[in-house]
């Protein structure tokens, strides 16, 4: 029997999720799309034909809806959640997860009684995954570098790198994807020091650029540079390196090299990823597979790959990053 979902937001994100949605209607049903924007339901309405509501407590009050994907900016997301998760019904919720780590650890905790998937999709790159499969030997440096370009005509959209609407700048918003990644990989970190800055690139109230150097619990050490002032934008990397060879995650493909002489590459066809000036300039199969497996956490009453508590930790590594 096929699940019954709701959408909740409109806006730039919307569309890999109804895309995916279309991909999996064997197996799941869209009984409602809500804005309380009339015209972005109609803009919405020209591209995907699901059903519409203008109402929130329509999805609410329907005891048929079993789960809804939270796609509305980031300082929605508590009420929001807690309103859902409230009725009964489970979330997938755009990251970041809420605009301050307190409020994010606030909605886990209201979503307490509800399944609760995050949407950080790099997690199922298929390079991410077949990296998953392959040792390393010990981890001595793990690395990440975000260089992603984003026009100041993007942050002269209202609230835009805002503390109030977006929480952050380059971190929480678009650097949080290739940091999640990296945490899944070298797990937490013990020490971090750090530089954020706002570059002259940008008019804006948040970071734009951020150089962190970190110590693992592992013992590896690494580094971390990320900003939205790379033009054109460029192919975010994560750099793995091990007792037994090296790894070199960028973008969408994986160059591994042994120690033994052996090498493996693997390559697939996407888009940026977001890191021009265009942010949603990537495929939509990631969400697609992040969605089959907040499906399958429903159905089979487990977690979801990517649950709250797997979002804290970036959200607290960013903290950190900022703070240090």
């Amino acid at each position: 029997m096929a699940s019954r979902v709701a959408i909740v937001g409109l806006g730039m994100a919307v569309t890999p999720h109804a895309k995916s949605l279309l991909d999996l209607k064997h197996r799941v049903e869209v009984a409602y799309a809500f804005s309380p924007t009339k015209e972005r339901r109609i803009r919405f309405g020209e591209r995907f034909a699901f059903p519409q509501t203008d109402r929130l407590e329509t999805i609410l009050e329907d005891g048929s809806v079993d789960a809804v994907l939270v796609l509305t900016p980031p300082n929605t997301h508590l009420e929001l959640v807690s309103r859902i998760a409230a009725a009964g019904k489970h979330v997938l919720l755009e990251k970041p997860l809420e605009v301050s780590t307190a409020r994010a650890e606030e909605l886990v905790r209201a979503a307490g009684n509800v399944k609760l998937g995050v949407v950080l999709q790099h997690r199922f790159r298929p390079a991410a995954e077949k990296l998953r499969t392959v040792d390393l030997g010990k981890i001595v440096s793990a690395s990440a570098l975000i260089p992603v370009w984003r026009p100041q005509s993007y942050y002269d959209q209202a609230g835009r790198g805002t503390k109030a609407r977006d929480g952050g700048g380059v971190l929480l918003t678009q650097g949080i994807h290739t940091l999640d990644l990296l945490l899944s990989f070298a797990g937490e970190a013990t020490e971090v020091r750090s530089f954020s800055t706002t570059t002259p690139v940008h008019r804006m109230e948040t970071e734009d650029l951020v150089c962190a150097a970190v110590r693992w619990k592992s013992g590896a050490l690494g580094v971390v540079h990320a900003t939205t002032a790379a033009y054109p934008g460029f192919a975010e990397r994560i750099e793995l390196v091990g007792t037994r060879g090296t790894a070199l995650l960028e973008g969408t493909s994986l160059r591994l090299a042994f120690h033994n002489g052996e090498s493996f590459e693997m390559k697939t066809e996407a888009g940026g990823g977001g890191t021009g000036a265009d942010p949603m300039a990537f495929p939509h199969d990631w969400h697609r597979s992040l969605l089959a497996d907040f499906l399958d956490a429903i159905e089979q009453d487990r977690r979801p790959r990517v649950d709250g508590a797997e979002a804290l930790e970036v959200h607290r590594f960013i903290d950190r990053l900022i703070s240090s």
